[in-house]
């Protein structure tokens, strides 16, 4: 059973940043993207910025500028730089791999204070 775990997350003011890196228990045969999700209360799960094998990204229009993210494929670790945040950020946010299945974090709080 393979199992991700975020972390990172936390209470931060606006305009400052925050680091989430999400770890893989094991190594994933088969891993084709890696992804960060959120969901804030009372909305749908949104994409925030995926990468792929090929190393390339995609962002959510509203991240863009703002958030970076990376991934470290030796360590089975994508990290999620987010800079400049909004209050409108907060949310929870999940990671994904995805391979022959989709594997999900647990999640981690991100709250921005005005």
């Amino acid at each position: 059973q393979v199992q991700l775990v975020e972390s990172g997350g936390g209470l931060v003011q606006a305009g400052g940043s925050l680091r989430l890196s999400c770890v893989a228990s094991r190594s994933i045969f088969g891993i084709h993207a890696m992804g960060w999700y959120r969901q804030a209360p009372g909305k749908e799960r949104e994409l925030v910025a995926r990468i792929t094998g090929a190393a390339g990204t995609t962002y959510a229009d509203s991240v863009k500028g703002r958030f970076t993210i990376s991934r470290d494929s030796a360590k089975n670790t994508v990290y999620l730089q987010m800079d400049s945040l909004k209050p409108e950020d907060t949310a929870v946010y999940y990671c994904k791999f995805t391979g022959d299945q989709h594997y999900w974090g647990q999640g981690t709080q991100v709250t921005v204070s005005s």
